[in-house]
């Protein structure tokens, strides 16, 4: 059997329970049901002790497609809001420093980390850059990969809630229509995004971008709705399935976790998590005031981390995705290039 067949075969269980989860979710009306339903049941499990497989190369594929979704969203009608989309990129980026200062702090203060973990730890967003960054380091990659875990774990729950006490979505009616499920592009629209997809891996690692998968395919397919080459607009279907994916990816990095041996460390950053969420919302409020955009697609922009995932959400919703997107590429473009150079400079202070 050949080995794709096979891990394919391995990881249908998990895509099972995650399936389930997600049916759950919808036919209680949850928002983001294929989302927090299958992250939801495959997180419990996963702390329950089962032992669920990663969708491994699957998020990849995934990530792509999701990236091509992304790049629907620019339009030509885009362009005369350049101004404000800069004003608010530098809010975010200040939001950004100020809630790595402190995730910093906390995890070297009150948690204990070592100087190294602690970066690597606060780094709010690029959690796969961040974790092959943290193994050429001193820093503990468990406590990493688990803080940056919980982050993105914390931050998806508290989506609903927080978009509905700001008033600037409406949840109810996020989910399409069920006779618009098996709806598809047609076979040139298919065609072109297809493309987008190979093009924009073709892109990625000729501009050495960060998050490839993601922000290369996304950047092909704006270029090809900003200019009206396509039109093709997101398969339901496709959608959500995708959530799905995303969802059971953030459930499966808890396998293996005993709470009783990590509780500690959980605790930790899910006290991180609440306070830059709380720094996110401020920064949100702050940004919609300045620009006038909604703080609901601020605060998705303004989020520490986790661009696959709320990319995903605003695309879901419909809460400005290209906005979001944006955002989120400029905050991990900057941290990856920053990274380096700063702990080098945290080293030398405290050598």
């Amino acid at each position: 059997m050949p080995p794709i067949i096979a891990s394919f075969l391995r990881f249908l269980p998990t895509l099972a329970l995650g399936l389930a989860g997600g049916a759950a979710a919808f036919a209680v009306n949850l928002p983001l049901p294929w989302l927090l339903g299958a992250m939801i049941a495959t997180t419990v499990a996963s702390l329950c002790g089962a032992r669920l497989r990663s969708p491994g190369r699957g998020r990849k594929g995934v990530l792509v497609v999701i990236g091509v979704m992304l790049g629907s969203a620019f339009t030509p009608e885009l362009s005369g809001d350049l101004g404000l989309w800069s004003l608010s990129l530098a809010v975010m980026l200040v939001a950004t420093a100020a809630m790595m200062a402190f995730s910093v702090w906390f995890s070297q203060r009150i948690a204990g980390h070592s100087r190294e973990t602690a970066l690597y730890a606060g780094v709010p967003g690029g959690v796969s850059t961040v974790t092959v960054m943290a193994m050429a380091s001193g820093a503990d990659l468990r406590v990493v990969g688990m803080t940056h875990a919980v982050r993105i774990l914390v931050l998806l729950v508290a989506i609903p809630p927080v978009l509905q006490a700001i008033g600037h979505v409406d949840l109810a009616g996020a989910t399409p229509d069920p006779s618009r499920w098996l709806w598809l592009p047609g076979p040139v629209d298919a065609a072109w995004l297809v493309a987008a997809g190979f093009g924009g891996l073709w892109l990625a690692r000729l501009l050495r971008l960060p998050n490839a998968l993601l922000f290369g395919p996304a950047l092909v397919s704006a270029a090809l709705h900003l200019s009206g080459v396509t039109h093709a607009a997101v398969p339901p279907t496709l959608l959500a399935l995708a959530q799905v994916l995303i969802g059971v990816s953030v459930g499966v990095r808890f396998a293996g976790t005993s709470l009783a041996r990590v509780g500690q460390t959980l605790v930790m950053a899910v006290g991180q998590a609440l306070v830059l969420l709380a720094l996110a919302v401020v920064a949100a409020w702050v940004g919609h005031l300045l620009t006038g955009y909604s703080a609901a697609a601020a605060l998705l922009a303004y989020m520490p981390g986790g661009a696959p995932e709320l990319s995903l959400v605003a695309l879901t919703l419909g809460i400005d995705p290209a906005f979001v997107t944006t955002h989120h590429l400029l905050r991990i473009s900057v941290l990856v290039l920053i990274l380096p150079a700063l702990l080098r400079t945290l080293e030398r202070s405290g050598s």
